[in-house]
């Protein structure tokens, strides 16, 4: 099959470095699942005359979003208002967690939480999982089912959560090691070890993380660092003979490149350093971070210390599955920064795409539209008579027009999604030539 759509992805080595590359009258030749051709439409075309051909009017057509950073168990309570991190957690967010110990409400939330990922235009994503090991288990078979590669993990804590959300070094090594066993590397599914955060592990749940890392080298690595000064100081009290927070997960073998780091809005400048030594990745959440009040990310401070980052929507703090909104905030709360770094459109699409996919390990696999890569896309076009539409009319430039979607569409400008080449959403009709 050949789609013909405006075509559209940043290419480059970072946000810094991003440019524009596509094709207002493009052809995607897609066979197996991937991109087996990318160019002008006439030159795909001729290259492939017998291939059908799909057209997609109006819009543009761009790489899947990938999410950095995204909590299953709390679609529920996107726009809890007024707390920040540790009040939100306590009385809003750990008490819908431990609803997740019925599996059957467990399965009901875990395809409504794959429903809205995916009719947001996101691809791929990294996913914090559920305390209870079922509920886990019917967030991955429910990916599965839908062929959405997921890569999520068990979420674990033995301190300072609910009781019902406790668990042990030995059940959390058992229950990481069975759930590694049946879901890890089959059906696109990839496992992430995920502590909540240093605040409610003890030493022997993290050396529990840290073994299963050992015992099994492919496996991701996902938890929360610096995002809130109370927790920062928190954590100080738990390890006090750690040198800062990051040096929490450096002792047990937790910082390398397979991990990502959710948020680091505090960081000092040792733990940049062994951020950017160690070839990690943070996950840059701006729409939690402002609606906790946790602080704007220092990225210009990232950038200068080599420390990678990419998108994520945190949900439920986030307040949208949306990467479009995301990137959006990114923008504007660097704008408000006195260091803050002047985004580019280019930069914001490398944001939601070409990162998310590197810090999953998955650069060689999403992310861009090149010619081998997972036909994972997202097509995006504006209601009728709706502002956007306005705007695009009025585009005089890709850039303007990219803008434009990252200032204006959200879920309902998703017109239609593919994973692997498959359809999983669609908005509208599909039309062929």
């Amino acid at each position: 099959m050949i789609l013909r759509a405006s075509l559209l992805h940043a290419v480059g080595e970072g946000p810094l470095e991003a440019r524009l590359e596509g094709w207002s009258d493009g052809g995607l030749f897609i066979e197996n699942g991937r991109i087996a051709d990318a160019g002008p439409f006439a030159e795909v075309r001729a290259r492939h005359p017998g291939a059908k051909v799909r057209r997609l009017e109006g819009g543009l057509l761009l790489p899947g979003f990938v999410d950095a950073h995204v909590h299953y168990p709390q679609t529920g309570v996107i726009g809890a208002l007024g707390l920040d991190l540790l009040d939100w957690l306590e009385q809003v967010t750990l008490p819908a967690e431990a609803r997740f110990a019925d599996e059957a409400y467990a399965r009901r939330e875990a395809r409504t939480f794959l429903r809205a990922l995916v009719r947001s235009g996101t691809t791929r994503a990294l996913v914090f999982g559920s305390h209870f090991a079922p509920a886990q288990a019917a967030l991955f078979e429910e990916a599965a089912t839908l062929g959405f590669p997921l890569t999520s993990g068990l979420a674990t804590g033995d301190r300072n959560l609910r009781g019902e959300l406790h668990t042990t070094p030995e059940r959390a090594y058992e229950e990481n090691r069975a759930l590694i066993e049946r879901f890890h590397g089959k059906n696109g599914l990839r496992y992430a070890v995920t502590p909540r955060f240093a605040l409610s592990a003890s030493e022997a749940l993290l050396e529990v993380s840290g073994a299963l890392l050992r015992a099994h080298p492919d496996l991701h690595f996902q938890t929360h660092l610096n995002e809130n000064p109370r927790e920062i100081e928190a954590v100080a009290r738990l390890f006090p003979t750690a040198r800062d927070y990051l040096d929490v997960y450096d002792r047990y073998g937790l910082v390398g490149p397979r991990a990502v780091f959710a948020h680091d809005v505090h960081p000092n400048p040792r733990e940049l350093e062994r951020l950017a030594a160690s070839a990690a990745w943070v996950a840059h959440c701006p729409s939690s971070n402002t609606f906790l009040g946790s602080g704007l990310f220092p990225m210009r401070a990232h950038l200068a210390a080599g420390a990678r980052f990419a998108l994520g929507t945190d949900v439920g703090a986030g307040t949208r599955f949306s990467l479009l909104g995301e990137a959006m905030d990114a923008y504007k709360t660097q704008r408000v920064r006195e260091d803050g770094v002047n985004l580019s459109a280019a930069a914001l699409l490398w944001l939601a795409t070409r990162a998310g996919a590197a810090a999953l390990g998955q650069a060689d696999e999403a992310g861009g539209l090149e010619a081998g890569k997972s036909a994972d896309l997202v097509w995006l076009r504006p209601l009728p008579n709706s502002t956007l539409e306005a705007v695009l009319n009025h585009a005089e430039s890709v850039e303007r027009a990219l803008g434009a979607l990252f200032a204006l569409a959200r879920e309902a400008e998703v017109a239609a999604v593919w994973i692997r080449g498959r359809p999983v959403y669609e908005r509208g009709m599909l039309q062929a030539e």
